[in-house]
């Protein structure tokens, strides 16, 4: 069957429902493809889920401490994983629930469940159906990398998407990959009670952010015994028995690791392969991400990519943005560019990293004169009170025109407190507008005035 739309929606990621919802509002009629969980990534197997999981874990990690704080807790703090899955899955199962109805409750949007493929540069075959529209908007996110390693065929393994089905605690789980996923899920795998061992190929955790960062993250989590191996490179798998085999080389040799489960974190792709997009005409990168310019659009005129396909953010904030601006081109005669958006985004071990703007690293390299101001969090009162003191925070600004180009902020708190700066950064307004502020006391972000007015040249 043959049915004609105004416009086609593929994927219900956090881009595709509030377009549809955009589009059906200004008269469109739309058409919804999703061949799995409404929500995509962050609903289901991403932001709200693990988030949720990082927060009993927490539970747990103050609980041990209670006696710090003067609080008596009669014997061991155990952790019954099967409620901690339970709660999970009340949480994100909501979130879903609530976008799938959202999405098929909508006026003038029919929804349709399956894969779509590309049969032309205007039509979109999901099953027997056949859909047509002048407007498709790709919104199919991505995936987990899985290493070609030699046995990797042979081991169960674990990614992002199966961890969020563990109800169980893994004797000893071996993260491959020491950036933002793994590194989270090993923080609170710890927490829960597993023995856990981070293998990094790289010489640094994290190796997009500065040397001190990553050095004061890898403090954080080996405080907390978690094992971390550097310049470490898995070079083959084996089962023996109801163990793995990891054999890992590096500088110093070779080493047979064992341990009861694996989780690959190195890495996402996007879920292009196999949409049928050269049947469309629409060009992808050479790892598979689809080629936007600075208002989303492909080289094929009336086809979008939004949200992590497109390899212009990966995360939820980015991809809604996206929505934003393909929303307010079409619709809002409000010209926005992928290009105006400052990056941000955080790490969510505790404490958290929040990040806006270029990295210390950075600036140096761009070789602009710059100051920089940092303060450790022993010297924030409110981190004190809290009994929560590791980790720093870090500004730089331009020396001439007096713009915050970026900040690190590492601590208890700084996912939140990062966009005091952000905001300044968006309003192009000079530093001295948040040294000025009156900020509230305790608060982790009245520091940040107390920090700027401490600037000193950035040494190369």
């Amino acid at each position: 069957m043959k049915y004609s739309f105004d416009a086609i929606i593929i994927g219900t990621g956090q881009a595709g429902p509030p377009l549809a919802g955009r589009l059906t509002a200004a008269g469109m009629k739309v058409a919804v493809i999703e061949r799995g969980r409404f929500g995509g990534t962050c609903v289901n197997t991403g932001c709200i889920p693990t988030k949720t999981m990082v927060a009993s874990a927490y539970a747990a990690h103050v609980s041990r401490r209670a006696a710090e704080y003067g609080v008596t807790i009669a014997g061991p703090v155990g952790v019954d994983m099967k409620q901690v899955k339970a709660r999970k899955d009340q949480v994100s199962g909501e979130s879903n629930k609530e976008v799938e109805a959202w999405v098929k409750n909508m006026t003038n949007c029919t929804v349709y469940e399956g894969h779509a493929r590309f049969e032309s540069a205007g039509e979109v075959s999901v099953g027997d159906s056949r859909l047509k529209a002048e407007r498709i908007f790709i919104n199919v996110g991505g995936r987990a990398v899985v290493p070609d390693t030699p046995g990797v065929d042979g081991v169960p393994f674990l990614t992002n998407s199966s961890m969020m089905e563990i109800d169980f605690l893994p004797r000893h789980l071996i993260i491959v990959g020491g950036s933002y996923i793994g590194l989270e899920f090993g923080q609170m795998f710890r927490r829960f009670g597993s023995d856990v061992t981070i293998l990094e190929l790289g010489p640094r955790l994290i190796q997009r952010e500065d040397q001190d960062v990553s050095d004061a993250i890898r403090e954080i989590l080996e405080r907390e015994r978690i094992g971390i191996r550097m310049n470490a490179k898995v070079t083959r798998l084996a089962k023996h028995g109801d163990e793995i085999t990891v054999r890992v080389d590096s500088a110093d040799g070779g080493e047979d690791i064992r341990c009861s489960h694996l989780l690959f974190a190195i890495g996402r792709r996007p879920n292009t392969a196999d949409l049928g997009l050269d049947k469309a005409g629409v060009e992808t990168d050479a790892r598979g991400y689809i080629r936007v310019d600075d208002q989303l659009r492909t080289n094929v005129p009336g086809i979008w990519a939004l949200g992590d396909c497109n390899g212009k953010g990966g995360f939820t904030h980015t991809s809604y943005n996206d929505f934003e601006i393909v929303a307010a081109n079409l619709l809002d005669n409000d010209p926005r560019r992928v290009s105006d958006r400052i990056p941000a985004y955080a790490l969510y071990i505790d404490p958290p990293l929040g990040r806006a703007g270029m990295t210390e690293a950075e600036v140096v390299k761009s070789g602009r004169k710059a100051l920089i101001g940092k303060r450790p969090m022993t010297k924030v009162s409110r981190a004190v009170e809290k009994g929560e003191t590791q980790g720093f925070m870090k500004i730089v600004v331009a020396a001439d025109t007096h713009e915050i180009l970026g900040a690190s902020l590492l601590g208890t708190g700084c996912d939140e407190a990062i966009h005091c700066i952000l905001d300044v950064m968006y309003a192009k307004a000079p530093y001295t507008v948040m040294q000025r502020a009156m900020h509230i006391h305790p608060t982790v972000s009245e520091l940040i005035p107390t920090m700027l007015g401490e600037l000193k040249p950035i040494s190369a």
